[in-house]
């Protein structure tokens, strides 16, 4: 699912609110038949749901290996402090293979923060997967990238959802018209439609307060 609107229409205020770093004022949120709007966001984590954000959110100084593996790292339940992080091969190998769905396994050992623009947006949705998340929300992940850029990561992000079902928030149309199932437009705070997108293209509120077409 895709989420359009105007800016302030309350996209990001919405994945905070699922995500656990704001807490609603009233009303509930479920996931997974499970009512969480109290919960810590480390505890959705837990449940499996997993978030990337408008503004890159890594562990700059590290490696990209390093990045995915401390994210993996939180999946495991025992640990040993006689032994390096690096010594327990089942995060290792999975911290590879996911270094591998996303395109940045033959530049596993440079540091994050050198990564070119869109490889941190790689880098940061692979963090997510680490977690192995049920539910992920992608906040703007074609931002400041590139026509050729864009394309790549919206095919990316069709192959992702085969596996994880995927939230979207993106202002690109081309990219949330070409890989969504449903859309939904929001406008000051409230959802003014929830359709696939070749309705959404028309619909004559939609068209008046977001695509203006």
């Amino acid at each position: 699912m895709s989420i359009i609107g105007p800016n302030g229409a309350g996209k990001t205020t919405f994945f905070n609110l699922l995500s656990g770093h704001l807490t609603p004022t009233y009303g509930k949120i479920y996931f997974k038949d499970r009512e969480i709007e109290k919960l810590p966001n480390f505890e959705r984590t837990r449940l499996g749901m997993g978030r990337s954000f408008q503004l890159t959110n890594l562990f700059p100084e590290l490696s990209v290996f390093e990045n995915v593996r401390v994210a993996s790292q939180a999946r495991h339940t025992t640990f040993s402090c006689w032994f390096s992080a690096s010594s327990y091969q089942d995060i290792n190998e999975k911290t590879l293979h996911i270094l591998e769905n996303v395109g940045l396994a033959d530049k596993r050992d440079i540091v994050a923060n050198t990564l070119a623009y869109g490889d941190q947006r790689y880098l940061e949705i692979g963090i997510a997967l680490a977690r192995d998340p049920s539910l992920l929300l992608l906040d703007e992940p074609t931002a400041g990238m590139s026509p050729e850029e864009s394309r790549r990561t919206a095919d990316f992000i069709r192959e992702l959802s085969e596996r994880v079902d995927i939230i979207l928030v993106e202002h690109d149309m081309e990219v949330v018209m070409n890989i969504s199932d449903e859309v939904t437009c929001m406008h000051e705070g409230r959802i003014i439609a929830c359709q696939p997108p070749s309705e959404i293209r028309i619909n004559p509120e939609v068209q008046r307060c977001y695509l203006r077409e």
